[in-house]
């Protein structure tokens, strides 16, 4: 009997209860109210992505640090080389939202953008 691997799905705001099992090289979901739902489960079975969030240091702004974000997630196993690049990163300001901090962040083919407008230090 194939193990069943039980998940909630986190794509809206139903947070529906998934369960998964694995049949040869397909995947089956079940308990997903929205097709959304099994498109989840099955990333997060053989690709798992995440968002990353932090801050990078900032010269010449109204505070010492900048949040950012990744624009869109991530594959899971690179969170930890992102965190690395992101400790080494010195932006100057001004800053504005969206702006690009780190492009195609360890190759991932995302980038790093700004999450704050940061003026010069008046």
């Amino acid at each position: 009997m194939p193990e069943v691997k039980k998940m909630i799905c986190i794509v809206c705001p139903l947070g529906c209860n998934l369960d998964v099992t694995k049949d040869g090289e397909t995947y089956n979901v079940t308990g997903n109210k929205c097709p959304r739902g099994k498109k989840y489960a099955i990333e997060e079975m053989t690709a798992p992505k995440r968002m990353v969030t932090s801050t990078v240091t900032i010269k010449g702004g109204n505070y010492p640090v900048l949040p950012v974000k990744t624009a869109s997630p991530i594959p899971k196993e690179k969170i930890f080389a992102v965190m690395e690049v992101l400790k080494t990163v010195e932006v100057n300001a001004p800053i504005n939202v969206g702006d690009i901090v780190v492009a195609n962040v360890e190759g991932t083919g995302v980038n790093v953008v700004a999450t704050k407008n940061h003026a010069l230090k008046i």
